[in-house]
């Protein structure tokens, strides 16, 4: 059954002031060049969304760790929950999330009902992104064009990253997820690289680091 009917009031109070973190790129070519990397350099409103985005996320789960410390349990990693409202891309997510929770191990990614994310698909020119209203709700939006012109996992993954805290970094090489779409559509990597691993792990440190 689709999340769609649930999540309306959700998406719509989010509509009004979302932060979206910077759609994943698209460059026209299959290798970064100054001119396609200068055009998805993110900007400093880019860096207070995506910061936006995870403390958001951060911010329900420390709820969620309240409520297990309240009832003497303690967690290893801090458990982030997603809603899935994007049949087509279903594959993709899980792949994502079993790519994050083998990759890390102060976060784990699991589905369920009382999300802190969701993932939703459609049509923008925008391409793909994350949003958050920066009140502890937010979304990944998966575009259709987009996902058909570069390897859907990996721009999923990337998507996903932005959740966990990290930041675009377009100039990047393929080896490194949130390059993003700067290496163009022939970059079909969708594993973190070590620093970016670290990084993930240095931030949910205890469930309380910040970015």
């Amino acid at each position: 059954m689709s999340h769609r009917r649930l999540l309306t009031s959700l998406t719509g109070l989010a509509a009004a002031a979302a932060l979206a973190v910077p759609a994943y790129a698209a460059a026209p070519s299959t290798t970064a060049t100054p001119t396609t990397i200068a055009k998805y350099t993110g900007s400093p409103q880019d860096e207070a969304a995506t910061k936006a985005f995870y403390e958001a996320v951060m911010k329900s789960a420390r709820a969620k760790q309240a409520q297990q410390a309240k009832a003497g349990r303690k967690a290893t990693a801090v458990t982030v929950t997603y809603a899935v409202d994007a049949p087509t891309f279903a594959s993709q997510i899980a792949s994502s999330t079993s790519i994050w929770n083998s990759s890390v191990s102060n976060v784990k990614l699991v589905e369920g009902s009382n999300y802190d994310f969701y993932y939703t698909e459609g049509n923008d020119s925008r391409g793909s992104y994350a949003s958050t209203d920066g009140h502890g709700g937010g979304y990944i939006f998966l575009d259709y064009a987009q996902n058909q012109q570069y390897d859907s996992l990996r721009v999923t993954a990337h998507e996903t990253g932005h959740v966990l805290g990290l930041p675009d970094h377009y100039s990047g090489p393929c080896s490194e997820l949130m390059s993003g779409g700067g290496p163009g559509p022939s970059c079909t990597n969708p594993n973190p690289d070590a620093t970016e691993r670290a990084k993930v792990n240095t931030l949910w440190s205890n469930g309380f680091t910040k970015p």
